[in-house]
């Protein structure tokens, strides 16, 4: 028969009554804090639900998404900036807003250069997506997959269907220089305002346009302040699925390869979503007064564009480079 002495019941007694102090440290569940500029409808907010649970499935009880939706943690500029920092552990981003650390994204961003969304993934997929992929790592944005929010379109006030009707509007413009540039081309005065901002903007007179997507013109019902949608479809408003480099690093390599492969099935959920969704977002503009309307004069749309081209080139690796995406 063994004898237990004191010390050691009072070691068992512990053991047995705290078993939360022995389990593996990867057995603790860690929350992932999600910023989402859109509602609980919108892909922006669907895909990390659906990442969220394809998660939970490969490891139950590891993770919690903490989702926080309608920009309540800020535009895209500062999402970022608090994902550099750590404090939001995930996003999703427009390129554009992530040039400012990454001046070679712009050249997903240039204008009327992509006809279609397969001609986009095509590039994000291939040699382009992954040297964007690297650099974006550099700047603590762990990118796991790209995304296709949609084609961007102007949108204004009064009808404006051709370039030259642009001359002296103020529009509104993403925080980024080649958005700048493309919209100075065509004379107007672009003026950087977070897209939280964007529709007391409008609405008090800051701006009389703007560019955007179909779904987000809907989702923030930009149709009250600006009618007038015109088909311009002059960027193809890339992005990316990322998490925060100092998250990600701290990481098991099995956790980093179960979110990487639910990141990227998300990114294939959103971008089917963003089509549905277009087709449901112009149905609720339309039924709210919004109109769509056919641009006219391609070729002075097309010269401006060249212009952005010619000024960016230098920084997203020369206009050989833009010549054979166009080609691809």
């Amino acid at each position: 028969m063994v004898l237990l002495s004191r010390r050691s019941l009072l070691a068992a007694s512990a053991i047995l009554t705290a078993p939360a102090l022995w389990r593996p440290a990867e057995a603790r569940t860690t929350t992932i804090t999600v910023a989402s500029l859109l509602g609980e409808d919108k892909p922006e907010t669907l895909i990390w639900r659906r990442i969220a649970e394809q998660v939970e499935q490969a490891l139950p009880g590891r993770f919690r998404f903490n989702i926080v939706a309608n920009g309540a943690l800020g535009g895209e500029k500062e999402v970022a900036e608090a994902t550099r920092l750590g404090s939001v552990q995930a996003s999703l981003s427009t390129v554009s807003a992530l040039t400012g650390w990454v001046p070679d994204l712009q050249v997903l961003d240039l204008p009327f250069l992509y006809r279609d969304a397969d001609h986009v993934r095509r590039v994000v997929t291939g040699a382009v997506g992954a040297d964007l992929t690297a650099k974006l790592a550099a700047q603590n944005f762990i990118a796991c997959s790209f995304i296709d929010y949609g084609a961007r379109h102007l949108l204004t006030k009064e009808p404006v269907t051709r370039p030259d009707q642009l001359a002296g509007k103020r529009i509104r413009v993403i925080q980024s220089p080649l958005h700048t540039r493309l919209w100075s081309a065509y004379g107007a005065a672009p003026v950087g305002i977070p897209i939280t901002e964007t529709y007391n903007a409008l609405s008090t007179g800051v701006v009389d346009a703007m560019d955007l997507t179909k779904s987000a013109y809907a989702g923030f019902k930009l149709y009250e302040v600006v009618p007038y949608l015109t088909q311009t479809g002059h960027i193809r408003a890339s992005g990316v699925v990322f998490f925060a480099a100092s998250f990600w690093h701290g990481l098991p390599d099995q956790d980093r390869a179960v979110l990487r492969q639910a990141a990227e099935a998300g990114a294939q959920t959103f971008n089917r979503l963003i089509a549905e969704d277009e087709a449901r977002s112009m149905e609720i503009a339309r039924a709210h007064g919004g109109q769509v309307l056919a641009p006219e004069a391609p070729e002075a749309w097309q010269a401006g564009a060249r212009t952005v081209w010619q000024d960016v080139a230098a920084q997203v690796g020369g206009m050989a480079r833009i010549e054979t995406i166009r080609s691809a």
